[in-house]
């Protein structure tokens, strides 16, 4: 039974979370340029079955249906993102009016129904025209950033007071240029691929600076990261030790270099002839303090220390509870290391849940219900463990569930399914899932239930 000890703090902030590029469709209408996940998923082979984004959840012309769910479902707050070529279709160039007019609309939209915008200016949708140029192994895309960065703020600085710079660094950088297995599906170079990540370290300060720029009074701002986390095996004294050793070196090359102002000598060794270029005046730009940082958590390594007290990384057994996304095994503990060594690291005064969710597939609509008690569970586990953090004095403000709809999961294509609310991508009818139920139930009750 719930009680008064399981309630969140008065004013905490409940969510949901999407992402322009996967639920928007539209890809080509009024003015849009192309991004390179549109270019990447007409690739054989690259995304599951071929699917694209082209109409995805059509959020582009039901936002308003959209919106009227997000507040039947007592959902107040609402992290999206902004589509980059829809508002410049080269990256850089000519601002499309189309493109802002259509966000003028959303915001308006959302205003009306009593839900607060929290905009993230890039989720993974480079324009095209900015990759051929070299994409985020160029300096020029910076350049190019720093320019939608201003426009957008001056724009919308009336209707929108909470911004988020970048979403997850590590996958727009290592998974698309490293990796290959996310748009644009290349595989550069370790100098190359450490600069991409210095780059979008720039573009975060130029998010910053424009914020405290133009934001106007009451503007706040920061960073969402998807930090490597790792738990301890064991909460004993060893184990914790080293895995606030394993957190520290996993994390020094993004987190560790805002929060220090520079990178580490421990990490440019690591690198040698591979480390980034960087210029004057380019950690002042990255380090302007934030407001709050934002962290995607969805599952993390196991950590225990080895005899000589070393982190050591603990395989998972075969039959170890994943979701149907390969990567995501299932750790609520993440909730609580992920936030608690943060802090530890980088004294981080407010944190905010700005992801956390689970992707599974074949989740049918059953006389008008669909009944995920696996989602409402990893929803229930992992909000104890958010709990469990405040408790022991984690700064952690707000919780932001992924995703509020079905979407188009990237290279996954239409498959994997990580909403609350399911989406008939055939009809676009919408239908809520138990979670979303249960989630409601959450947010008017402020405590784990």
């Amino acid at each position: 039974m719930s009680s008064a000890a399981d309630s969140f703090p008065a004013g905490f902030i409940w969510g949901a979370a999407t992402a322009a590029p996967q639920i928007e469709g539209a890809a080509f209408l009024d003015g849009k340029g192309e991004s390179i996940w549109d270019r990447f998923a007409r690739i054989p082979g690259k995304v599951v079955k071929g699917d694209n984004l082209d109409v995805a959840c059509d959020h582009y012309h039901l936002f308003k249906e959209d919106f009227a769910l997000m507040r039947q479902l007592g959902i107040k707050n609402y992290r999206l993102s902004l589509a980059w070529p829809r508002i410049f279709p080269q990256g850089d160039g000519a601002v499309n009016p189309a493109g802002l007019a259509f966000y003028h609309r959303l915001f308006d939209a959302m205003n009306e129904a009593g839900i607060t915008p929290w905009v993230t200016f890039f989720h993974w949708d480079l324009p095209q025209a900015l990759e051929d140029r070299g994409g985020w192994v160029s300096r020029g895309t910076v350049e190019a950033f720093a320019k939608y960065a201003e426009t957008v703020v001056r724009e919308f600085h009336g209707k929108v007071k909470h911004w988020i710079t970048l979403n997850e660094i590590r996958c727009f950088t290592i998974l698309g240029y490293g990796h290959g297995n996310k748009a644009p599906g290349r595989k550069i170079s370790p100098a190359e691929l450490n600069q991409t990540y210095h780059n979008a370290l720039l573009c975060h300060g130029h998010a910053v600076r424009a914020v405290r720029q133009h934001g106007g009074a009451g503007a706040y701002v920061g960073l969402t990261d998807n930090s490597d986390i790792c738990m301890p095996a064991t909460e004993t004294a060893r184990d914790i030790a080293a895995a606030r050793t394993w957190y520290a070196q996993r994390n020094e090359h993004l987190l560790g270099a805002i929060y220090g102002g520079g990178y580490s000598a421990a990490y440019l060794q690591r690198c040698g002839a591979d480390a980034p270029k960087v210029l004057a005046g380019d950690f002042e730009l990255i380090s302007q303090p934030t407001d709050f940082l934002g962290l995607n958590l969805y599952t993390g390594t196991f950590v225990r220390a080895d005899a000589a007290g070393q982190p050591q990384e603990m395989p998972l057994p075969a039959h170890y509870p994943k979701a149907d996304s390969g990567w995501l095994h299932l750790a609520p503990q993440v909730m609580y290391w992920g936030t608690r060594l943060a802090q530890e690291a980088y004294g981080v005064k407010s944190m905010y849940i700005t992801e956390n969710g689970c992707g599974y597939n074949e989740e049918p609509v059953v006389n008008g219900e669909v009944l995920d008690l696996h989602r409402k569970e990893y929803l229930r586990s992992h909000l104890r463990e958010l709990h469990r953090a405040i408790g022991d004095g984690v700064p952690v403000h707000g919780y932001f569930v992924w995703s509020f709809m079905d979407n188009y999961e990237w290279e996954d294509g239409y498959e994997r399914r990580f909403g609350i609310v399911h989406v008939d991508f055939a009809t676009q009818k919408r239908s809520p899932k138990f979670s979303a139920h249960y989630y409601a139930a959450v947010l008017a009750a402020n405590r784990v239930l």
